[in-house]
């Protein structure tokens, strides 16, 4: 069997693997070493490979933002900073038709904005809306597909680990990419908030609202929050002003969400050992899978097939977006399957390729940041998806009064929403682009 019929087989074989439940990570460790193996004929030039993987993979000072950015959202828990946020939003929306879910989904990309992963987000936010919502009348579908989608908002409000990881692939800016995730990530809360206002109003006995809040609580929820406001324009603003790298505006995120924590009385010794050691579970699951997928894509190009495969899409004559949504389409179905990460560390050294060898009317640095926002949301359309949804699960796990079906039942309007603002930042790159072009 050639190199080239081997990694086309590898894949399925990988499928396989992941649908027997064996770590992703683990996986595509296993089959691309195997692969390599195949290629190489000789176990030597494997055991050499083998020996310097992890150094060159792990030496990368980039990926060093990836404890940093899972700290702080540790730090922020601790902070009360999801609950003040949930607290700011019900203020001036609770007494609202649906408002209290819009609260809900706003609280969900402020605090994305200082975390970076959705399941955290979901997770975190669950706790805090979730009686809120029951306490207002809601229904429990509704409640838990707001909350699931709303988690979503953790990665696609920068800072985003899943874009760093994206950046460091494709060889981008990771400043540029977090600048232009932002108004796509805001596009999605309010598209959110859409959902939320049409659903209740063809169904008005799904949601309750609450007793109009006085101005002086009004005022007080706002100001509980402004740290929440600093620390994010600070190290984003920081970042892409180029007061500081990425990794140095990270560390600067974990100094102020941690003195925050301690300064509201959430960051006793225990609480501090415990966000640790969370970090650091966190951030080992995350690398292995980084691991794991340098030896797979290693095995990858030593068969030189997403090159050839470049070259063959290259030549079919189809057009570069019937080409994008095809990969667009990919993404979703295999989304339901398998978490973000995985998805981006697994095929973007295949589908960067063909896309950088496509005219899209774009520089090619603007194209692959283009790229890298739609993959990124498309991926994470798949943990909102039925029937294999991680962001679902979380919520639903917190909701024992409401069946699975009812969590799909009241997620599918917002996967409706996503998919509709793919459509959108397709036919229109240049919001996705909007600020990188108004601020190069």
């Amino acid at each position: 069997m050639n190199a080239m019929t081997l990694a086309a087989w590898s894949f399925p074989a990988l499928m396989t693997l992941v649908f027997l439940r064996v770590p992703i990570g683990l996986s595509m460790a296993v089959i691309g070493l195997l692969g390599a193996w195949q290629v190489f004929g000789d176990a030597a030039p494997l055991l050499n490979q083998m020996k310097n993987l992890a150094y060159g993979q792990f030496s990368t000072h980039s990926l060093s933002i990836v404890p940093l950015f899972l700290l702080m959202g540790q730090f922020a828990t601790l902070g009360g900073m999801s609950k003040a946020l949930f607290k700011a939003a019900e203020a001036f929306l609770g007494h609202r038709k649906g408002g209290v879910a819009m609260a809900a989904v706003g609280a969900c990309a402020g605090f994305g904005a200082i975390c970076g992963s959705s399941l955290a987000t979901a997770a975190t936010m669950g706790q805090v809306a979730l009686p809120e919502l029951r306490r207002a009348g809601y229904d429990g579908g509704l409640a838990a597909g707001a909350l699931a989608a709303g988690g979503t908002l953790g990665i696609l409000i920068p800072p985003s680990i899943v874009l760093v990881i994206y950046a460091i692939l494709a060889e981008q800016n990771i400043a540029k990419m977090f600048a232009a995730a932002f108004v796509p990530g805001i596009l999605a809360a309010l598209g959110y908030m859409l959902v939320i206002a049409i659903v209740v109003r063809l169904k008005p006995t799904w949601a309750g609202t609450l007793e109009p809040m006085p101005w002086p609580e009004r005022v007080q929820a706002l100001i509980a929050v402004w740290p929440v406001l600093v620390i994010f324009v600070v190290v984003v603003g920081g970042i892409y002003g180029g007061v500081f790298t990425p990794t140095e505006g990270a560390a600067v995120g974990v100094v102020a969400t941690g003195l925050l924590a301690w300064k509201r009385g959430g960051l006793s010794r225990s609480r501090l050992r415990e966000a640790i050691e969370a970090t650091a579970s966190g951030t080992a699951m995350v690398f292995m899978i980084v691991l794991g997928a340098a030896a797979y894509n290693t095995f990858l190009a030593l068969s030189q097939l997403p090159q050839e495969l470049a070259m063959w899409v290259g030549e079919l004559g189809l057009s570069p977006y019937a080409i994008l949504w095809a990969i667009l389409v990919f993404y979703l179905v295999f989304g339901c399957v398998m978490d973000s990460l995985s998805m981006i560390l697994l095929t973007i050294p295949i589908f960067f390729p063909m896309i950088s060898g496509l005219d899209f009317g774009m520089g090619p640095d603007e194209t692959a940041i283009w790229f890298g926002v739609l993959v990124l949301i498309v991926v994470e359309v798949g943990l909102i998806t039925p029937p294999v949804g991680m962001n679902l699960f979380i919520i639903q796990s917190m909701a024992p009064g409401v069946s699975i079906r009812d969590t799909y039942r009241g997620v599918w309007p917002f996967v409706v929403s996503d998919i509709a603002r793919v459509g959108v930042l397709v036919l229109f790159p240049s919001i996705a682009l909007l600020v990188i072009r108004l601020f190069p």
